[in-house]
């Protein structure tokens, strides 16, 4: 399925199943070539080389919401690969993970709508891949794909979201920060989940999740942390505050 649109409407059309029904149904699927369903639009880009524009002109305004939707897009596909990716864990782990596409799929309608309100579409500016490279680093272990996509890539979005908001309010975009304050919501909900399961498996492993943390993201090169933090947001999320000291450390120490 290579139509965005399309992706999105399939995952939400997906029934919420009971543990009953998905045990009756798990399968262990081969992997298949690529990226599946990877539209042809929007162009790709380094990081370095998207730019971003002021939100007072409309253009700017539907780039920022462009951004986003990509982000979405980019999460609704981390979500299903999580589902068929990772066999043996326990049957919640993928009632969890089926609820988070259903989600991030609601949020990209959300933005896609209201940049067909402005005039735009999906795919008319370029984005950047840097979620998705993330998670092929971490194909090969279901702990560090859980400590660095949704607890540090996708909790990313818990600390931009109130600047994000008040961009777009202070232009006159309400909808804008409306689905901003929908977004947040379930983003606190899909972090949590990151965090449960990791914690899950370092308990499993007998390790200990701050110091494993740190190791993985040296290992796989995760981006450096930086603030400002919204620290409610991660509190809400199920971070410890042994985490919240770590990260003003990593920020004041440049890493």
């Amino acid at each position: 399925m290579r139509n965005a649109d399309d992706k999105a409407a399939a995952v939400r059309a997906l029934q919420p199943i009971s543990a009953v029904s998905l045990a009756e149904t798990q399968a262990v699927l081969a992997e298949p070539p690529g990226v599946p369903g990877r539209p042809e639009r929007p162009e790709l880009r380094a990081p370095s080389a998207t730019k971003s524009r002021a939100v007072g002109s409309l253009e700017g305004r539907a780039g920022l919401l462009h951004a986003l939707a990509h982000i979405e897009s980019n999460a609704i596909d981390l979500a299903l690969d999580v589902l068929w990716r990772f066999d043996g864990m326990p049957e919640t782990f993928y009632l969890d993970w089926l609820q988070v596409a259903r989600e991030e799929a609601l949020h990209f309608q959300l933005l896609r709508t209201h940049l067909a309100e402005l005039g735009f579409a999906y795919g008319d500016f370029p984005a950047h891949n840097g979620l998705w490279e993330m998670a092929e680093k971490t194909r090969g272990d279901v702990m560090a794909r859980m400590a660095l996509v949704p607890r540090t890539l996708e909790a990313r979005g818990l600390d931009a979201s109130p600047a994000v908001r008040n961009k777009l309010i202070s232009v006159g975009d309400r909808r804008g920060g409306e689905i901003i304050d929908i977004i947040l919501r379930d983003e606190i909900g899909h972090v949590a989940i990151g965090n449960r399961w990791y914690r899950h498996l370092c308990l499993a492993r007998g390790l200990n999740p701050i110091s494993t943390f740190t190791a993985l993201a040296t290992q796989y090169g995760a981006p450096r942390l930086k603030g400002p933090f919204n620290l409610p947001a991660r509190r809400a999320a199920g971070f410890e505050e042994a985490e919240l000291a770590l990260l003003g450390e990593a920020d004041t120490a440049g890493f």
